[in-house]
């Protein structure tokens, strides 16, 4: 998947880019990042909801009730497995639909997930642009004509994924820098956001969908912790 409305600038953030394989974890995060950027920011395709139901059906198949995919016992497993059971019992119409009620509209849509508006009451403002100077660090660019502006929450996610990926001419980053980037730009206002889409009216299959990704942000919060004790130590 494609960084929504971004580019490379030339030249980077004077990081030198690491040729190491990519550590298999580190590939399931981008991973993650990519998925929640594709639901947030257009609706799935039906090849898409089509993957994601195939869990639930794994799971079904198996008699334990869980699979090697996910750990059912734990938040981010049951958030998971609730999403593809959504995927599975909504049709690619409605949950199209769905998107459009709550996301799309010709006044003020149901959800703004944008960080300026969640930080700052208002779009536009001084959180985008204290934004836009970070993206600028990481050689980042928002691309001409996009639709989004780069606060989108989606638009966020995939610049996560960048980050941990690389490639584009922008090499990978360090942990520390997805960690400062994560705090200010996600975190902190992202819980809110996640909420009124859960609560939203209409909200079915998307309310899924923000509990699959309150859960992920909760693991990625608590995993950036643990590793800033061990720098400290």
């Amino acid at each position: 998947m494609r960084a929504e409305g971004l580019e490379t600038r030339n030249g980077t953030a004077g990081i030198v880019a690491m040729s190491l394989p990519l550590a298999q974890e580190e590939q399931a995060r981008a991973d993650m990042y990519g998925l929640i950027a594709r639901l947030l920011l257009a609706p799935p395709d039906d090849a898409l909801l089509a993957s994601l139901a195939s869990l639930a059906d794994a799971s079904d198949r198996d008699s334990s009730g869980v699979t090697d995919a996910v750990d059912s016992e734990q938040p981010l497993g049951r958030a998971w497995l609730a999403l593809s059971h959504a995927a599975r019992a909504n049709a690619g119409a409605a949950v199209r639909d769905e998107f459009a009620e709550l996301f799309v509209s010709t006044s003020i849509p149901t959800i703004n997930p944008y960080g300026s508006l969640y930080l700052a009451g208002f779009l536009h403002e001084k959180p985008l642009a204290a934004l836009r100077t970070d993206l600028a660090g990481l050689g980042l660019a928002r691309r001409s004509g996009a639709l989004e502006t780069e606060d989108h929450l989606g638009a966020l996610c995939e610049t996560m994924r960048r980050m941990i990926l690389g490639g584009e001419g922008m090499p990978r980053q360090p942990l520390a820098r997805q960690q400062a980037f994560f705090k200010v730009h996600i975190a902190s206002w992202s819980g809110t956001c996640l909420d009124h889409l859960r609560q939203a009216d209409g909200a079915c299959f998307y309310a899924s969908v923000a509990d699959f990704i309150a859960a992920y942000f909760d693991i990625e919060r608590d995993a950036f912790e643990v590793a800033s004790d061990f720098a400290d130590d």
